[in-house]
């Protein structure tokens, strides 16, 4: 028999596997981190069951629902066995309904270890709004601050891959927070799936009491920074980083020019988004240097006219930062921020 626990008991399970059995289209909106999905109805059947439901109630709904999923039990089974590599599995469905019930009956029956979700993933997000609201958690947070390319994403990339838990809002948003902020980069995540990843890593981040993070806006593209990461951003402890102007045009084409033709056409279609700002005379010339290949000189401008101005960030050591750190020899640096960071676990 399975057994029904609660969001947080599933979110504690060690070496389990989180099965979201809704359809699809629901799965690709929002799902628990990490869950794998394998529906029972997929987003059509589910369509049609819901149409019965309206126009007969649930005994046809439910007839209807049986007719479309017996025929694909050995497949979902074929699914589940593919992906549990023999681990328990935690089953979920929209709220804890029908659909969880059966194929946690299903998987208890094949042998396997269950557990469901009561309440389902609508339990999940009532559990993320809750977490994302608290007043405050046991964290202490450190901000990295700098002008555009010192190097405040490669610096968290580096501490991540060294045990500092590090949230990355642009790498989560698949944006880059600027006009440019989509160039070569796939598309966003709902905002709901954005939160999820959130609290995903302050939940880890807790087990070690501080994080590090990059100062940003409330908005990162189209998505929103929930306000309990604002006001830990607001607080925590500043560190800032600067480099030369060279260095920095140098970062910004390495990392905006990785994709077919140096990603020009979208570079220069994110330009002429500019022009009530910097005019059309001028996002024509921009747009010219571009297809001329002349990168370099577009990135140096765009920074010492548009957004070193509008971030208005020190260039060299500066009053008011815990920490400062020229990001030239980035391996000086990482280790620089890496003590400073790890003797906070300290105090």
């Amino acid at each position: 028999m399975y057994t029904d626990i609660t969001v947080e008991e599933a979110l504690e399970l060690d070496e389990a596997l989180l099965l979201d059995v809704r359809s699809e289209k629901e799965y690709s909106e929002d799902t628990i981190p990490g869950a794998v999905n394998i529906p029972v109805l997929n987003s059509e059947e589910r369509a049609a069951v819901g149409i019965t439901y309206r126009k007969g109630g649930s005994a046809p709904a439910l007839r209807l629902g049986l007719e479309l999923v017996s025929p694909k039990l050995s497949e979902k089974l074929a699914a589940v066995e593919k992906v549990a590599c023999g681990r328990k599995l935690v089953v979920f469905c929209w709220r804890g309904g029908l659909r969880s019930q059966f194929m946690a009956s299903l998987l208890d029956n094949a042998g396997y270890q269950v557990y469901r979700v009561a309440g389902g993933y609508k339990a999940y997000r009532r559990y993320v709004n809750e977490y994302l609201n608290q007043q405050q958690l046991p964290l202490k947070a450190v901000v990295l601050h700098g002008l555009t390319g010192v190097g405040k994403t490669e610096v968290l990339a580096r501490l991540g891959q060294n045990g500092i838990p590090a949230l990355d809002l642009e790498g989560l948003a698949r944006h880059r927070g600027s006009v440019y902020g989509k160039v070569g980069l796939p598309p966003s995540p709902t905002q709901k799936t954005f939160e999820s990843w959130i609290v995903r890593y302050l939940r880890k981040a807790c087990e070690k009491g501080f994080f590090v993070v990059e100062c940003e806006s409330r908005r990162v593209g189209n998505l929103l920074v929930p306000p309990l990461v604002m006001e830990f951003i607001r607080k925590g402890y500043r560190v800032l980083l600067y480099t030369s102007l060279e260095n920095r045009v140098r970062r910004i084409r390495e990392v905006y020019t990785i994709g077919p033709d140096n990603n020009k056409e979208e570079l220069q279609q994110a330009t002429a988004s500019l022009v009530k700002k910097l005019g059309r005379a001028r996002v024509e010339e921009l747009n010219r240097l571009l297809a001329e290949n002349e990168i370099d000189s577009v990135i140096t401008y765009m920074l010492k006219y548009h957004y070193d101005p509008l971030y208005n960030y020190p260039d060299c050591p500066a009053t008011g930062y815990d920490l400062c750190v020229d990001t030239s020899d980035m391996e000086n640096a990482f280790n620089s921020i890496y003590n400073f960071v790890s003797s906070l676990s300290s105090e």
